[in-house]
């Protein structure tokens, strides 16, 4: 149910009951075992790990699962390393050591993406990508799969430089920076191209174009240097008849018009973006996925998660293409109880 569900959604169908995905609860090992009744924790063996997951995503409904192919590993050796903050249960994925990749601007502004990256053999990563996306299909067939690109443009851009470097090279000289970033798009294009030739049909499209506070640099400059060719990778995914999600974290609300111009066909986002805005823009031409605030279910007073689940589904109740996630993810190692009672506010309201 919940796959038909999630494709109703994403099809703009309206079903009986408001889909919902979530994220981030893999490593939610309290939680897991509080749904399921599975002893997973993070010194579990992988089979645990995976018949725990598997039974959450069937116990909670999860109508869509949030993964992409392409990375930053795409960079090989030729990226900034900025270390990881601990956020999975014990912090084991801390990274303290911090790896320069580009330590001049000149260096940015000069790059060969083609001599320094290579050129992507389309067919064979279409293969690739159509043959894991078949797999993961076979294996959680009980809600939506996706695959696609999590380094676009910016998020691909500063995988490669880091944000010192970013910042220095743009601080520097924005035109030479904003050709840096048409240059990316242009290389980048291989890799759209690839997944338009794919069997992917559900394609998930990430870029951190802002912080939380919005655009760090002036929209003028994204209008010249990043839209437009980030549209033009979108159109070959739109052309090839793909569905586009498009996730972009922080606070987009200066670009949330120039989103839905970009051709996508859902907005993923956080609740430091207006959900108001969107559902009453684009409730009825686009998916919607979001966007209840982690902070608020992780503070456990009943009351507050209760407003904050009416809050998002008073507001995409009248949408199609509405899902239900808490926007900027569960948080691995919280107490359990909150999203529990925020599980059962979301089943209490979760009938159109």
């Amino acid at each position: 149910m919940s796959y038909e569900l999630g494709m109703q959604a994403i099809n703009l169908q309206m079903p009986d009951i408001i889909p919902r995905t979530e994220y981030a609860y893999q490593g939610a090992y309290g939680l897991l075992k509080a749904v399921t009744g599975i002893d997973v924790n993070a010194n579990s063996d992988d089979e645990t790990k995976y018949k725990a997951v598997i039974e959450f995503e069937k116990n909670w409904d999860i109508s869509l699962f949030w993964t992409t192919r392409i990375h930053g590993e795409i960079f090989d050796n030729k990226r900034t390393k900025m270390g990881h903050a601990g956020f999975i249960e014990g912090y084991e994925d801390f990274i303290d050591n911090k790896i320069e990749g580009f330590l001049d601007p000149e260096e940015v502004y000069n790059l060969d993406f083609y001599e320094t990256y290579g050129t992507v053999d389309i067919d064979a990563l279409a293969d690739k990508l159509s043959k894991e996306y078949k797999a993961r299909r076979l294996r959680r067939p009980h809600g939506v799969s996706t695959s696609g690109i999590y380094v676009t443009c910016i998020s691909g851009m500063l995988e490669m430089l880091g944000w010192d470097m970013l910042l220095w090279a743009a601080g520097e000289d924005l035109d030479r920076f904003g050709d840096f970033a048409i240059r990316y798009s242009q290389w980048i294009s291989q890799h759209f191209k690839a997944l338009a030739q794919s069997d992917v049909d559900i394609c998930m499209i990430h870029d951190d174009m802002v912080w939380s506070s919005g655009p760090f640099i002036a929209p003028e400059w994204y209008d010249k240097y990043v839209f437009p060719y980030v549209t033009k990778n979108i159109s070959l995914l739109k052309e090839a008849g793909k569905k586009v999600l498009f996730t972009c974290d922080g606070g987009f609300d200066a670009f949330i018009d120039r989103f839905a111009n970009m051709g996508i066909d859902a907005f993923i986002f956080e609740p430091l973006t207006d959900l108001q805005y969107i559902c009453e823009k684009y409730g009825k031409t686009h998916a919607i996925v979001g966007n209840a605030d982690t902070r608020i279910i992780m503070r456990g007073d009943k009351q507050e998660i209760e407003a904050e689940v009416k809050r998002c589904m008073d507001l995409g109740r009248k949408c199609p293409g509405f899902m239900m996630a808490i926007g900027n993810q569960i948080s691995p190692g919280s107490n359990p109880d909150g999203y529990l009672y925020y599980n059962e506010m979301y089943e209490k309201m979760k009938k159109r």
